[in-house]
């Protein structure tokens, strides 16, 4: 199991010829295709409800964090649920979904495997709680980061900087020369707010460029290379 609590004792001097000190990476939408089974266990559930969600509801829950989620729909739909109800149904729901299957983004395969190659510091960083991280690491492969950030495991999850900062100082990194990799405007948000180099990769909802961030339609286009210049153009 990875933990959010441990340091890694990685030097901001590590090998790596550019200004890039660390990669930190969101994990739903960004490196496994699970946008779509938290959708899918917000209508099923909401459904049993008695409750239908929307299309133009998905466009304000991806991304999390849960308790933004599930307020809205609660709001939204008038369902007689309290949020602590919903998130165990909403979780356990999505437990299941999971563990029928669980593909990789494309590209997010070979990009750990380059970063792992070339010793590049590297955290996970998601809104998702613990119990989801370390079932999907199974699938990912925790030898890939660090450690993991889990959105039930610090005071303010994204949006806010608070994520992000943290995987920064633990690796010894500073937020201006991490580069964070996301696919919502949620996480982007919380990666922009904490000083970092964001590559957004959209899953869902439209993201676009700006000052300090890059936009790719795939992480089939980013390679290690691509990830340095991030850093060393704008500084």
């Amino acid at each position: 199991m990875t933990s959010s609590v441990r340091t890694t004792g990685i030097s901001t001097a590590h090998g790596d010829g550019s200004g890039l000190q660390a990669v930190l990476l969101d994990m739903d939408g960004t490196l496994v295709d699970t946008e779509g089974f938290w959708w899918d266990a917000e209508v099923e559930i909401f459904a049993e409800l008695g409750h239908e969600l929307l299309p133009e509801y998905r466009e304000h829950v991806v991304g999390g964090p849960m308790t933004r989620v599930g307020a809205y729909l609660i709001r939204e739909t008038g369902a007689r649920i309290t949020y602590p109800e919903l998130s165990v149904l909403l979780n356990e729901r999505f437990v299941e979904l999971i563990g029928r299957d669980l593909p990789l983004m494309p590209g997010a395969g070979r990009l750990l495997a380059e970063l792992a190659a070339h010793e590049v510091p590297t955290a996970l960083v998601s809104a998702s709680h613990r119990r989801i991280i370390d079932i999907v690491l199974r699938t990912i492969g925790p030898e890939h980061f660090a450690f993991s950030v889990a959105g039930d495991e610090v005071a303010n999850t994204k949006p806010h900087p608070d994520p992000y900062l943290l995987a920064a100082s633990r690796l010894g990194a500073h937020p201006s020369r991490c580069v964070v990799v996301e696919d919502t405007p949620t996480g982007v948000a919380s990666a922009e707010a904490a000083g970092c180099r964001v590559l957004a990769v959209p899953s869902v909802a439209l993201i676009e460029p700006a000052s300090g961030r890059t936009v790719v339609p795939s992480l089939e286009e980013v390679d290690l290379a691509f990830l340095r210049d991030l850093v060393t153009v704008v500084r």
